[in-house]
């Protein structure tokens, strides 16, 4: 169906162009004003075009020199989605995050493990100067607690934002918590009791695991697909064949592989979840940042019955450090109100007020069309990078959100090896063991941040994972000949 808004037709006509290869890979493009003279367009609208194209990363912009066509890097296949279990398994990976997350208190080490965005790009300022104007203006702040289920303004301005999420909720079906870790945890406290299994995608954020773990519960891990999610007919086989009693996903840029989740699988999930008779926890921390600009429906806006938690953050979007989230439990909220109270009483106020004011304001749907554009060009560029300097048939999910990528290397690379030589040499990465809770699984994957800018820095870290993903594939290839 074409678009109602002219710079989305003209995209829309110059991306055919470029995949039909009638514009072809290097040659530049007109300049925005010519365009815009040729075509009879404001130059506001040839610039928000071009904008859509960068972002999607098929053309680039040269500073000084104007649009040209991205020159493709062999695309490669993408990683393999592990084979179907139905097997409960208990997950034992916070050893393997703990050491991640120690490297990363060295400001010296490049930070290709965390999935956090350079402060640049987010609107830390101008939060911190509502925050203070705030503190200024009301004399009683801080002098009392906003309980369960939270301050009102928060919840108000996320019930606006839910209408563009097309899942319109009120501000009475949401409860405030400390970022979205506290959300998926109150979730999961609600619908399970120790020793239940519950079904995650694979591989998944290790964060999920580890909160699974720590709550004394099993998993089943769904095969997931790097372009569209969890993979449905392994879904209803695990519901069929073990006691389920909750499903985690993340179908909105999933955390690693960046896949997005087509709106009739989405409705198929949650009909499958209603015939087993099973919640669903849905995290929607990387909702807002998809590449081509359209805020994907989540799994909520087909909730007919209240199964759906709908957990979410600004986290990955205004501020990590505001820890400010929220939890739209359904038939789930009183549940969640009572155990948010005795985990940890209530939400800071100051930062819940600032955010909520940010999310009211039109300068924040104005900061995420740029955000989308910045994460989207990192990823694509991040992503040539490693496909030019990794060992020949490495694997690279190509995104479709969020800002992370899925790597899978050849041969007998084992990336906990490869973690710590890299971390020796002031590089972190996250190794794909710790997105499994099967430590076989994904030995030889790792996730890449590409939340910062691709500096000179950056590049020669990437290009040392490279050589040394180049040196253990050799060794692992001629031990596998002297075996032989």
């Amino acid at each position: 169906m074409p678009s109602d808004y002219l710079y989305e037709q003209l995209a829309a006509e110059l991306g055919d162009a470029i995949e039909r290869g009638a514009l072809r890979a290097g040659g530049k493009l007109p300049s925005v004003r010519r365009l815009a003279e040729d075509r009879a367009l404001s130059v506001a609208t040839v610039v928000q075009a071009y904008s859509v194209l960068e972002g999607t990363g098929l053309i680039e912009a040269r500073p000084k020199s104007g649009y040209f066509v991205r020159r493709r890097t062999d695309d490669g296949d993408a990683p393999r989605p592990p084979r179907k279990s139905v097997t409960a398994t208990r997950p034992a990976v916070s050893d393997g995050i703990a050491r991640l997350i120690a490297a990363l208190r060295d400001p010296g080490v490049v930070p290709l493990a965390a999935a956090y965005l350079d402060p640049g790009t987010l609107k830390v300022a101008q939060l911190n100067r509502i925050a203070a104007a705030l503190a200024r203006e009301v004399s009683t702040l801080g002098a009392r607690d906003d309980t369960p289920p939270g301050l009102i303004t928060l919840r108000r301005a996320l019930a606006r934002r839910s209408i563009s999420w097309g899942a319109p909720l009120t501000e009475h079906d949401f409860v405030a918590t400390i970022g979205a870790t506290e959300a998926i945890t109150l979730a999961l406290r609600a619908v399970t009791r120790p020793g239940d299994a519950v079904v995650v995608e694979s591989p998944t954020y290790f964060g999920i695991l580890q909160t699974i773990e720590a709550l004394g519960l099993k998993v089943v891990e769904v095969p997931a697909h790097p372009r569209t999610g969890i993979d449905l007919p392994a879904l209803h086989d695990a519901l069929k064949a073990t006691a389920i009693r909750a499903i985690v996903t993340m179908p909105t840029a999933a955390n690693p592989l960046g896949s997005i989740m087509p709106d009739d699988a989405k409705a198929a999930l949650y009909a499958l979840a209603v015939r087993h008779d099973v919640p669903i926890i849905e995290d929607d921390v990387y909702g807002e940042l998809c590449f081509d600009g359209a805020r994907p429906r989540p799994i909520k806006a087909w909730d007919k019955d209240g199964r759906v938690l709908l957990c979410g953050s600004v986290s990955k979007t205004l501020a990590p450090g505001y820890r400010v989230g929220w939890i739209a439990p359904g038939r789930y909220q009183d549940d969640i109100e009572r155990l948010k109270f005795s985990q940890s009483l209530a939400c800071p106020t100051l930062t819940g007020m600032a955010v909520a004011e940010m999310l009211s304001s039109g300068s924040y749907d104005r900061h995420l069309r740029r955000l989308r554009h910045v994460v989207a060009g990192q990823v694509a560029r991040y992503r040539d990078e490693v496909l030019a300097r990794f060992p020949e048939g490495t694997r690279v999910s190509a995104p479709r959100g969020g800002f992370v990528l899925w790597v899978e290397l050849p041969g007998a690379v084992d990336t906990l090896v490869l973690q710590e030589r890299a971390l020796a040499r002031g590089v972190a990465i996250a190794p794909g063991p710790i997105f499994s809770a099967r430590q076989q699984r994904f030995s030889a994957c790792l996730r890449l941040s590409c939340g910062q800018p691709l500096t000179p820095r950056i590049a020669t870290a990437l290009d040392l994972i490279g050589h040394l993903a180049h040196d253990l594939a050799a060794r692992g290839a001629r031990a596998h000949r002297a075996s032989a």
